[in-house]
C-alpha cells in the first residue's frame, strides 16, 4: 500500500492512498475518497506550561460534555476520547497532547455511515507522531 506523509510545523501522520488532506485556516481536514466521513485536526500550542491531564481536561471541559470523556493513549501521545452524536452526525473526538503542543481531533460523518470507517481512522491516527522538539 501506497502511503502518503501528512507533516505540519508540530505533527505528522501517514495517509493512505484513498484520503486526502488540506488545510483551512488552523485545521488539517482529512477526508476519503468515497465520502464517508472526514478527520479534522486543530492544533493548539498553551502560552503557559506543558501540555499535561490538567490542561487536556480543561481544553475536554471547554468543549463540553462533562463525563463522557475517558483516557487514552493514541500512538504513545496521551489525551482524552469521546463519542456520540450531534444532530444527525456520528461524531468522535480527541484532546490529545505533550510538551508545548495539543491536538483537538474530531471525526464525523452522517449517522448511517457510523463505525465505516472507525478502523481506518484509527489505523491512521495510530500514525501520529508529534514534532519531537515541541514534545
Amino acid at each position: 500500500m501506497n502511503v502518503h506523509v501528512l507533516e505540519t510545523d508540530g505533527w505528522s501522520l501517514l495517509l493512505p492512498p484513498e484520503w486526502w488532506a488540506e488545510r483551512e485556516e488552523d485545521t488539517v481536514v482529512i477526508g476519503d475518497r468515497d465520502g464517508v466521513g472526514c478527520i479534522e485536526i486543530s492544533e493548539l500550542r498553551p502560552e503557559a506550561g506543558p501540555v499535561d491531564d490538567a490542561s487536556l481536561a480543561t481544553l475536554a471541559a471547554a468543549i463540553g460534555g462533562e463525563g463522557r470523556w475517558t483516557r487514552t493513549m493514541v500512538a504513545g501521545v496521551p489525551g482524552l476520547y469521546a463519542a456520540g452524536l450531534d444532530g444527525d452526525a456520528a461524531l468522535r473526538e480527541w484532546c490529545l497532547g505533550r510538551g508545548a503542543i495539543a491536538l483537538y481531533i474530531t471525526y464525523s460523518c452522517d449517522l448511517a455511515n457510523r463505525g465505516m470507517d472507525d478502523s481506518a481512522v484509527d489505523e491512521i491516527l495510530g500514525t501520529l507522531a508529534l514534532d519531537p522538539d515541541l514534545s
